[in-house]
């Protein structure tokens, strides 16, 4: 079994916590869309992860993370400011959701989940290829 606190994604760009992935300095996606996952992804479940006290029950098989407010959706484990500079306060144990929400696909096109999120929040739209590059405001 591996460890569950080191992350099997050896490529910095396909990291979003990486330093040159552009979640870095949005975190939409964690503030405005709720988390749903497996019920026995979190911690008091064997092999489970996710920390169960910042989860609720959604219903017999869902959980999700919980929120600040029901207004923003605001995910507890979000730290800093959307937009400016953020992180994961259980990066190395969060939920499969999380892990394999991608701001890009397999061609290095933005996802469409991503950039609605971005929207919402004021933020540019992400453009074709990785490497944390925004729509330029005047293009």
């Amino acid at each position: 079994m591996s460890d569950p606190m080191s992350d099997p994604m050896s490529d910095p760009m396909s990291d979003p916590m990486s330093d040159t992935s552009p979640c870095m300095n949005c975190g939409a996606c964690c503030s405005g869309l709720r988390v749903s996952f497996y019920w026995a992804e979190a911690d008091d479940a064997p092999g489970g992860l996710v920390p169960v006290a910042l989860t609720e029950s959604v219903s017999l098989h869902l959980r999700c993370m919980k929120v600040d407010d029901r207004e923003s959706w605001r995910c507890v484990a979000l730290e800093g400011r959307v937009g400016v500079s953020v992180s994961c306060a259980i990066y190395p144990l969060r939920s499969s959701t999380c892990r394999e929400f991608d701001p890009y696909d397999a061609d290095g096109r933005p996802q469409e989940a991503c950039n609605r999120a971005r929207a919402r929040h004021g933020l540019l739209p992400l453009r074709q290829g990785r490497g944390g590059v925004v729509a330029d405001p005047g293009s």
